[in-house]
């Protein structure tokens, strides 16, 4: 309810402010409440109920935040989720989340077996996987168990939603559940996070603190809201204070550009690679904004960037350090010094602790930790994380509520962090999590390859991408090998660069040539 409860009271106090902004229209805060009223009560008409969970498969658009505040209003739990989400990851989803119903966008492209069921393509995580060549024969082709009751177009739009036959948890009624988030664990299996009204209300009122945010601020969110970075220092920032919200579902560097400077955009959560993106717009010009807070999270903010950025438009980008579970953690407030992260945010607890949780001296590496009103403690499904005697496994949270973020660094004495590395191989791209054994495993189940390693390299300019070293067991093109990654993992997990050697690790000489995309 935390959601629909910040709409009302922004409603009542100004309803004829605006409220969200999206290309040439806009809604006020009367106009967005009137919407919500009305989609509330045609999804209760669904059966949507308290407790039931929705997911929301779509974009940065204004359907995006209606449904999730009307979801909010039924007391139902919103489940965001990238519309690029294949069959594969949907049906782990699907096994882990108890979804009542999916709206999703048409897919005109998706094939659909006799009976309507869902179909998976032939790459299987975990366990042997299945081979496939480079056209996926139809005898490999799986068929999901999780078939819809029914499915109805949501009135005055194309957007549908299927009625699964799902009851929820009771132990997440209880707890207050609001929204499940999901971003990759071990294995790049999805796991999702559930935060509570409590953890929304405690975002709130750190991101506002800390970043001392008003209601006469004008929140640019270009980054995707089924993330939690876009969701938390997006829109609930925005609810929670009545700040003006605009979307943008392209990321094109130009229109950005403009926005900026047309509407005086305040508060601007993004990425390195879109403030490396923006500081080559030709037409880019300084901003007079003063109090401009330009966020970038997801990956380490590269110090041509951050200078580029600040050269171009007079403003510097704040490194920001940002998990789905804990949510907001530290920002560098100065935004002089992109190498940190900055101290925590205000009413948040970071430190460098072993991985029993005792504390390390001042200025020595290790796992950090994390505790605040923000974090959440509960998810989906439940997996057993592999520990040694006392020590709390990565991702785990110990009996005075510390978490492990599973993150590595250095916490000097004036108390700022500086993130050095991963405890596993969980990395980010653009801000979105993912395993890079997940695409070693897509890799290594084509049948001409024989070993493949995967990393992420930075690019000064262009961000991070995923880099793959294949050993071949037979003649295939590095184009054979991204068009099976493409059609077997989302998109930001496909390898931009192959490079081919007699070894997966990277030799001071390579053996033969690199293909990119």
């Amino acid at each position: 309810m935390q959601l629909y409860q910040w709409l009302t009271a922004v409603a009542s106090d100004r309803g004829g402010g605006k409220a969200l902004v999206y290309r040439d229209t806009y809604l006020s805060w009367r106009g967005l409440l009137h919407r919500v009223d009305r989609r509330a009560q045609e999804l209760h008409a669904m059966g949507i109920v308290p407790g039931s969970w929705v997911g929301l498969m779509l974009g940065n658009v204004p359907d995006f935040v209606i449904l999730a505040l009307a979801l909010s209003k039924l007391g139902a739990v919103v489940v965001p989720l990238d519309p690029t989400t294949g069959p594969r990851e949907l049906e782990m989803i699907l096994e882990a989340a108890p979804l009542r119903a999916l709206v999703t966008r048409p897919r005109g492209t998706e094939a659909t077996p006799a009976n309507g069921a869902a179909v998976l393509p032939a790459y299987h995580a975990g366990g042997d996987p299945i081979r496939a060549s480079g056209v996926m024969p139809r005898a490999t082709v799986l068929v999901s168990k999780f078939v819809p009751e029914n499915r109805r177009r949501l009135q005055g739009t194309l957007l549908t939603c299927s009625l699964y036959r799902r009851t929820p948890a009771t132990p997440f009624i209880d707890a207050g559940a609001a929204v499940v988030q999901f971003t990759a664990t071990f294995g790049g299996d999805p796991h999702g996070i559930v935060r509570t009204n409590q953890n929304l209300a405690g975002l709130a009122d750190i991101t506002s603190k800390t970043l001392e945010l008003k209601e006469t601020d004008r929140i640019l969110c270009a980054m995707a809201l089924h993330q939690s970075y876009g969701f938390d220092l997006g829109l609930c920032p925005s609810l929670a204070l009545g700040a003006t919200l605009y979307l943008e579902d392209e990321v094109a560097p130009k229109r950005i550009a403009k926005l900026l400077r047309e509407h005086s955009v305040d508060l601007l959560p993004g990425t390195p690679a879109l403030y490396g993106a923006l500081m080559r717009v030709p037409t880019a010009k300084p901003l007079k904004l003063p109090s401009a807070r330009y966020l970038s999270s997801g990956s380490p903010l590269p110090l041509i960037i951050a200078e580029g950025f600040y050269q171009r438009f007079g403003i510097r980008p704040l490194s920001v350090y940002h998990s789905t579970q804990t949510g907001p953690l530290a920002v560098d407030r100065a935004g002089k010094d992109p190498g940190s992260v900055g101290r925590a945010f205000q009413d948040v607890e970071v430190r460098v602790a072993a991985a029993d949780g005792r504390k390390l001296p001042t200025g020595t590496a290790g796992p950090i930790w994390g505790r605040s009103k923000a974090l959440s403690i509960l998810s989906v499904p439940k997996i057993r994380i592999p520990t040694r005697g006392s020590d709390v496994g990565i991702g785990a949270t110990d009996s005075e509520g510390w978490f492990r973020t599973g993150d590595l660094g250095v916490i000097d004495r004036a108390g700022k962090i500086t993130i050095t590395g991963r405890e596993d191989d969980l990395v980010k791209v653009d801000g979105k999590r993912l395993a890079l054994g997940e695409i070693e495993g897509c890799l290594e189940s084509y049948p001409r390859v024989k070993m493949a390693k995967a990393r992420v390299i930075t690019d000064d300019l262009g961000g991070p991408m995923v880099v793959a070293r294949v050993v071949r067991n037979g003649n295939c093109k590095a184009e054979d090998l991204i068009d099976h990654c493409a059609r077997n993992l989302a998109p930001y997990k496909v390898p931009r660069q192959i490079e081919f050697s007699d070894t997966p690790d990277p030799p001071t000489k390579m053996a033969e040539g690199i293909a990119r995309i």
